[in-house]
């Protein structure tokens, strides 16, 4: 899209703490919104309040102050840093020319440009429509989009109630498709299970860089982007780390500070990767001011998703450029690295191995030379220390650890 085609913003925001460094943080990150959403941003309104005006979110005087300078600058669309009622939406539509949306509908638009999965573009047009049937009155907005014609509507049906079913009918077509992707998912995680894969999962904010990590570790094409919510489905790869051992590790969608409620429910199947995992790596922007905040947010979420229980390693990216700052404020394990450095890489799968190997049990095997096969899987289903070759007894002495309920220590047994 070229600069011209553009649409221009003007960004609308309300404080209501006394921490106005975390608000103008809030509002830059609106910035960022609007830019990833290929927009462009014309200039930013802010007021300090106790609490949100009910009807227009903003003050009446602000109000006015925004329709002088939407008159000055004619935008395409005025965009509000917080979650709008359906009332504030007709109250502020009504005030204005330009189209009026919040964070929330933001997100939405990024995520369903992101969205290349079958199941993430189903995930984006469920959230997308959970959010807009409350907001239906009063925009008139036609849906013939969805689908209809002919037999829809029942005998004096207004079109609003036309479009509602219309929505009702599609959200119910959605929930029936994902849990069809979901029986699959479920399908492979359970043969994963069986074959005890030992699963990492990366998770922070977005554009901590996650996918830059994990392209790294796995030689993957995961989508690597300076912008927010560059990766959006999940993706599994293989993970060799130093011995030969080999992991599963799954990179997921950023997280973010109010995340729209109709995503984390929508995402919660994505997310169930993450729920099995046996380690998470939790990304951090070391070189971000707000780093703090961002691990409070990932924080919250998890346990919102259930999975803060889970073992954690932080892994505090971008060391190159980190900021002047930045001090370590994980109380689990962690590790700073640079992504993009080999030698910060093979450093931290030294650090992951070591974490899976305290989850292991050691063992001391002889295992026969003409066992080639079981030899080959130990390499990369255990972790292995030493292989000795014993030309007498023609045996290999291996000395390594696994884990006591995979497959493959019931066939090391055979050989103690």
């Amino acid at each position: 899209m070229t600069k011209m085609e553009k649409e221009k913003v003007i960004l609308a925001g309300c404080q209501l703490t006394d921490d106005t460094e975390q608000f103008l943080y809030s509002m830059q990150e609106l910035k960022s919104l609007i830019e990833t959403a290929q927009g462009e941003s014309l200039a930013m309104i802010t007021q300090k309040r106790e609490r949100i005006h009910p009807g227009t979110y903003i003050g009446k005087g602000k109000v006015e102050e925004l329709k002088r300078l939407e008159e000055e600058l004619e935008p395409d669309l005025i965009i509000f840093n917080g979650e709008l009622s359906p009332s504030q939406i007709r109250n502020l539509s009504a005030e204005f020319s330009a189209r009026v949306i919040d964070r929330t509908q933001l997100i939405l638009d990024i995520f369903a440009r992101r969205a290349r999965s079958r199941e993430g573009q189903l995930q984006v047009e469920l959230a997308q429509l959970q959010y807009l049937l409350p907001r239906l009155s009063g925009q008139g907005t036609a849906l013939s989009r969805l689908g209809g014609g002919i037999g829809t509507r029942g005998p004096g049906e207004t079109k609003l109630e036309s479009d509602r079913r219309h929505i009702r009918r599609r959200i119910d077509e959605i929930k029936r498709q994902l849990h069809t992707i979901v029986h699959h998912r479920e399908r492979y995680r359970s043969r994963r299970k069986k074959n005890r894969a030992f699963q990492i999962a990366l998770v922070g904010y977005t554009n901590a860089g996650k996918s830059t990590l994990f392209n790294r570790l796995t030689a993957a094409d995961s989508l690597e982007e300076n912008q927010l919510f560059a990766t959006l489905d999940p993706l599994t790869r293989k993970l060799v780390l130093p011995s030969g051992y080999q992991a599963i590790l799954t990179d997921t969608v950023g997280f973010i500070q109010d995340l729209p409620t109709t995503l984390v429910a929508a995402f919660r199947s994505t997310l169930e990767e993450v729920s099995e995992a046996d380690l998470l790596l939790h990304v951090v922007d070391s070189a971000n001011p707000d780093l703090m905040q961002h691990q409070e947010t990932v924080r919250s979420l998890l346990e919102q998703l259930e999975m803060d229980h889970l073992p954690e390693l932080t892994v505090y990216n971008k060391r190159d450029i980190q900021h002047e700052e930045f001090v370590p404020s994980s109380a689990s394990a962690n590790i700073l690295i640079s992504a993009v450095n080999e030698a910060d890489r093979l450093k931290l799968k030294e650090v992951i191995e070591r974490m899976i190997r305290e989850q292991m049990t050691s063992y001391n095997g002889r295992i026969p030379a003409s066992a080639g096969k079981l030899l080959a899987q130990l390499k990369t289903e255990t972790i292995v220390d030493s292989i000795l070759f014993d030309e007498e007894e023609q045996v290999y002495r291996v000395k390594g650890f696994a884990f006591k309920d995979h497959p493959i220590a019931g066939e090391i047994s055979k050989y103690i």
